[in-house]
């Protein structure tokens, strides 16, 4: 079932801020995405390293923080004001949602809680203000990332997931759905006007599946896949590059150490017009995953970073896409 976005939400979320990954080698998962991937490096600790894109004004929007393992610790966006804090904060109250005000170096009011489906997430107001550099293109150097712009969670139930979060003010612009239906099997969601903030899509979850910056033009993902294999990392480029259906996007995944995967892609369009509706895929068109260019491998599917003491769940959906090996016939 299609959800109806609540355009009066209770707070207001602006856009994807900032993520945070838990990582077992600081100093080897700081030189992926600083030489590898081309991220700017705002701040480094002996626990934590800060990373932003080059056009980014704020001191951050990926956080290293070391750890015995490997997990995703949490999705952030950012809210308007420091009145919306408050007013999320009453929100989760009223809604029996488990939520904690917390105290973040280098941002202002922040709220940490769990949405309906287990998704660990983090709401901040404000972060403390640093040069951009999208100026500085001497300094641009791998796939150049230029912000951050959305994520993909995995999740067991994706119309609770879509239902939540449209409640509070997205709306989808794209939808995979079981074929003949729309019972949901993948939703894109935004708030700022492009195709996506937040997608959730079906399966074993709640697991982050990645995190996607934006770069310049489709030749800097193709010099990011080459410094990627002159740097010995040719082995973690996930897929691509290709172009996806949905959203219109030209795209490269890639894996850190610890297998976090992180997306460079370009070109999405505005859906920015209330009246404008949403795209449909059936879960079988193979061209809602690319529109040229191989299949996605099974470990692209399946494989995703999960949240520290939170149970998975198995999909309540059982449609399963086409991979790589079905393609190939590799069983």
């Amino acid at each position: 079932m299609l959800p109806t976005t609540n355009h009066n939400p209770a707070f207001t979320i602006t856009r994807a801020s900032h993520v945070a990954l838990a990582v077992t080698d600081l100093e080897k998962s700081r030189d992926f995405y600083r030489d590898v991937c081309g991220l700017v490096v705002t701040d480094e600790t002996d626990k934590h390293v800060y990373f932003r894109g080059l056009e980014e004004a704020s001191h951050h929007s990926l956080v290293l923080e070391l750890a015995e393992q490997p997990n995703a610790l949490h999705v952030g966006f950012r809210v308007r004001t420091d009145d919306d804090i408050v007013a999320a904060e009453k929100f989760c109250r009223d809604n029996n949602l488990e939520y904690q005000r917390v105290e973040k170096d280098h941002q202002g009011p922040t709220i940490q809680f769990r949405d309906p489906v287990g998704t660990h997430m983090e709401f901040t107001s404000s972060m403390e203000v640093v040069d951009r550099k999208m100026q500085n293109f001497n300094e641009f150097v791998a796939g150049a990332p230029q912000r951050l712009d959305h994520y993909q969670c995995v999740t067991y139930d994706v119309q609770k997931a879509t239902d939540f979060w449209t409640s509070l003010g997205m709306r989808m612009s794209e939808y995979t759905a079981k074929d003949g239906t729309d019972e949901l099997w993948g939703s894109w969601m935004e708030v700022k006007g492009n195709t996506h903030d937040l997608v959730f899509t079906n399966g074993r979850g709640p697991r982050l599946h990645h995190f996607a910056f934006a770069v310049p033009d489709g030749s800097s993902l193709i010099h990011a896949a080459d410094v990627a294999g002159a740097l010995g990392a040719g082995d973690e480029i996930d897929r691509g590059p290709g172009r996806h259906g949905i959203s219109n996007a030209l795209f490269l995944y890639l894996r850190d150490p610890d297998q976090h995967r992180i997306e460079l892609f370009n070109t999405h369009y505005q859906f920015i017009d209330l009246e404008t509706p949403p795209i449909r895929w059936d879960i079988s068109n193979p061209r809602r995953a690319q529109l040229w260019g191989m299949p996605a491998s099974r470990r692209w599917f399946f494989e995703a970073s999960e949240f520290p003491g939170e149970q998975v769940r198995e999909p309540l959906l059982q449609a399963s896409p086409d991979t790589l090996e079905d393609y190939l016939g590799i069983h």
